[in-house]
């Protein structure tokens, strides 16, 4: 969903360059493209898994996508229910290559990144709130599927609370590209969380969440709703939330 979504420069778009459709199911379909995106490796897997389901279905694959996202997430002990908007087309041409963020870039990278898809650094620590329940497969090659905390199974704040402290061991081989030393076995740390958790744009925000369950519900909730429609107008969207 993220991967889909944040590939979309409106700078870009401006001068007349490809800066991607925003979430409009590229990733699916341009796989053969996109999930060759250093940022987007393994990422295959999901998108073959959901291909099936969408030819079966009157659905567009950009609909597809963020209502599966949805779904997923609201099934998480712990998660509020996000909104769904349908009504999408699909992406004609992939997204370019360089837009998705990746682990071992600089805070100021990074926010710069994101502020040209529209969200500040306060938003972007609201969006990371996804880390909650997500892993990574190929930071560490030798040890796919380590979550960024240690309740990967519930829609919590231990990812902000962990992420905050000092890290000792590293869960695989360590030494690899984007990953920091964990505080905790069975935990990788990426680096941007790292520094981002420690940066003084982003810091205070982050200890916010700390214990507040429903701050993190909440503020998830809104960034996942912009996410959602980067590159539509929601004038265009029917919202189909209570399905």
């Amino acid at each position: 969903t993220f991967h889909d979504a944040i590939a979309f420069s409106p700078s870009m778009n401006a001068r007349g360059q490809n800066g991607g459709g925003g979430a409009d199911g590229s990733i699916a379909i341009f796989a053969d493209i996109e999930t060759n995106f250093h940022a987007s490796l393994g990422l295959d897997e999901i998108v073959n898994a959901q291909a099936p389901i969408v030819k079966r279905h009157s659905i567009t694959t950009a609909d597809f996508i963020m209502f599966a996202a949805a779904v997923g997430v609201a099934n998480c002990p712990g998660a509020p229910q996000l909104d769904v908007f349908l009504g999408r087309a699909d992406a004609t041409q992939p997204a370019p290559d360089g837009l998705v963020p990746e682990p071992f870039d600089p805070p100021d990278m990074l926010l710069a990144r994101m502020a040209d898809a529209g969200f500040d650094p306060i938003e972007t620590v609201w969006l990371l709130s996804s880390h909650t329940i997500a892993a990574a497969d190929l930071v560490d090659p030798t040890i796919p599927g380590t979550p960024f905390d240690s309740t990967p199974e519930l829609f919590d704040t231990q990812f902000f609370i962990e992420t905050q402290l000092r890290g000792t061991l590293f869960p695989g081989t360590g030494g690899n590209q984007g990953e920091v030393e964990s505080p905790l076995r069975g935990e990788i740390r990426l680096q941007s969380d790292h520094l981002l958790a420690r940066d003084s744009r982003t810091a205070c925000e982050w200890q916010s969440f700390v214990n507040n369950q429903p701050k993190i519900q909440g503020r998830f909730h809104d960034a996942f709703h912009d996410l959602s429609l980067l590159g539509h107008d929601i004038n265009d969207l029917i919202d189909c939330s209570d399905v």
